[in-house]
């Protein structure tokens, strides 16, 4: 799951970033109405958590223009005033949910969970590949029948890999599609990760490396492709 918290309490944003990545989620961070707008509409989210008062652009034009924008991220506005006046303005203006501060943290993880999980019109079909079956809705791969447990980030880079339809896919684009904006482009997360849901999704590899260039997802049936292993 992909979560921008746009939040201009610095100190309240690094908190709620650094929570949420401990709930396996890639969160990016922003503290202004301008780059929270510009992040929105450049990466897909699927939950935007808009602090209401923010500046540059206000949260409520950011939550009207990511509307009119169509943007499928669901957003769960943050604000001081917990009157119902207040929430049931936030919620005209377009927001999923309003969640007064101060707010306990497990219940800001909840509701995140809760809208990710009302996103229909974002659900991809199941993804077939290679004897590989992934299902975005509920979060289950099987290849040739046999289920397959992964980890969040095993799942997401296998996701990845399937819906490049087999063209080659980069560590960068990994990076940016399967981490946040945090991530070390020196790390070697993504090896590591390549490496286990190899290892999990068993003989024949279907993994393949592209050397100088990044991975791809291989049918065995059709054999490995040039210059990759």
């Amino acid at each position: 799951m992909r979560v921008l918290v746009a939040e201009d309490e610095k100190g309240l944003a690094d908190i709620i970033g650094t929570g949420l990545r401990k709930a396996r989620m890639a969160v990016d961070v922003v503290y202004d109405g301008d780059a929270a707008l510009e992040r929105a509409m450049t990466n897909d989210y699927d939950v935007i958590v808009l602090d209401r008062d923010l500046p540059e652009i206000h949260g409520d034009d950011v939550c009207r223009r990511l509307m009119e924008a169509q943007v499928p991220a669901r957003i769960i506005m943050l604000t001081a005033a917990g009157d119902l006046w207040s929430k049931v303005e936030g919620l005209s203006l377009g927001s999923d949910d309003y969640l007064a501060k101060p707010f306990d943290f497990p219940e800001l993880v909840a509701r995140i969970r809760a809208l990710a999980r009302r996103v229909p019109a974002r659900l991809q079909p199941v993804l077939q590949m290679a004897g590989i079956t992934l299902d975005p809705a509920y979060h289950q791969v099987h290849r040739n029948g046999r289920y397959v447990a992964l980890s969040p980030k095993e799942f997401t880079v296998l996701e990845v890999f399937m819906r490049s339809g087999g063209s080659v896919v980069s560590v960068e684009d990994l990076l940016e599609k399967a981490w946040d904006e945090n991530v070390d482009y020196f790390t070697n997360s993504v090896r590591v990760t390549v490496a286990t849901l190899r290892k999990k999704l068993g003989p024949p590899p279907v993994i393949h490396t592209v050397i100088g260039a990044g991975y791809r997802l291989v049918d065995p049936g059709h054999g490995a492709p040039s210059g990759s292993g």
